[in-house]
């Protein structure tokens, strides 16, 4: 079914309908998902299937108990995260069809002990006067200038 192999990484996310979002977005453009928990709701949740739609059935979802477990299962792939802290604009990293990108939660962002673990630190241009965008929106931006560095691959 994958004809690459981006990934989409949410660590401990907490908002149901942006999960349910990202399922959607990941099943249409053929990326894996990986959570890692904690979890701020259960998968189950009517929140998260309502914004997910019937896409659930089409996402490639793998739920991991931590950063351990997942870092020691998606070795030896690139990580780049992005964060407010980061150094390059999202749309000037040169995407790879096997790059992971990595999210922090709503609430909290990433971790500095998991920033220090990843290869690079993008970020997404905003005002000055302005903390953050939506997670969904975050990772919509992202997902689709590395599809398209990459030609839209298995897209129509």
């Amino acid at each position: 079914m994958l004809k690459h192999s981006l990934s989409v990484v949410l660590h401990e996310p907490d908002i149901p309908q942006n999960t349910g979002n990202i399922i959607r977005l990941c099943a249409n453009t053929g990326c894996e998902l990986h959570l890692i928990k904690p979890l701020g709701f259960p998968l189950e949740d009517k929140k998260l299937r309502r914004a997910g739609l019937d896409y659930h059935e089409y996402a490639n979802i793998t739920v991991h108990d931590n950063w351990e477990s997942f870092s020691s299962y998606i070795k030896p792939r690139r990580i780049i995260a992005i964060e407010t802290v980061g150094t390059t604009n999202y749309d000037k990293v040169n995407y790879h069809t096997d790059d992971v990108l990595l999210f922090g939660s709503e609430t909290r962002g990433l971790p500095k002990e998991v920033l220090e673990n990843v290869n690079l630190v993008a970020r997404i241009p905003m005002q000055k006067t302005q903390r953050s965008l939506n997670l969904s929106n975050s990772v919509s931006l992202c997902v689709y200038e590395a599809w398209r560095q990459l030609d839209f691959v298995g897209g129509v």
